[in-house]
């Protein structure tokens, strides 16, 4: 009668599968997550919420809209509509009134900013702007 040998694998393959199971867990891929919020804490207690990569401040504080010179940036309108856009250079844009949902290609899932929200699109992002409400903004590139 023979006895059978258990299946082992070789050492180098258990070891690379050992290493990218922990490095699953170590790091799962963000496509996991629906959302993908990060909130970060600024001054003055008031919180910037980071979804996909966009950074959204809520009814920032007067004093941070000087600062940032809000005034001076070019303003922008629009009626309800829906198109894609791709951000050439960073920018950064304080919604005065309306509402805006969007969906960032690549990624799951949708969000909307409104009236009183300062927000930051990174250079090349690419999305789906839906105007939901007559929206006006002031805009500003970074160079």
């Amino acid at each position: 009668m023979e006895i059978s040998k258990p299946l082992l694998l070789s050492s180098p393959v258990l070891i690379l599968f050992s290493l990218l199971i922990a490095l699953f867990f170590i790091n799962p891929p963000h496509y996991f997550s629906k959302e993908n919020i990060t909130t970060m804490e600024a001054e003055n207690g008031v919180s910037i919420v980071e979804k996909f990569g966009v950074k959204i401040l809520n009814n920032p504080p007067q004093s941070k809209l000087d600062e940032l010179q809000v005034n001076t940036w070019s303003k922008w309108s629009g009626q309800p509509m829906k198109i894609p856009w791709t951000f050439e250079a960073e920018e950064t844009m304080y919604l005065l009134e309306g509402k805006v949902k969007v969906s960032v290609d690549g990624q799951e899932g949708s969000f909307e900013i409104g009236g009183g929200d300062l927000v930051v699109f990174p250079n090349g992002m690419k999305i789906t702007w839906e105007v939901l409400e007559a929206v006006t903004k002031h805009y500003h590139l970074k160079k």
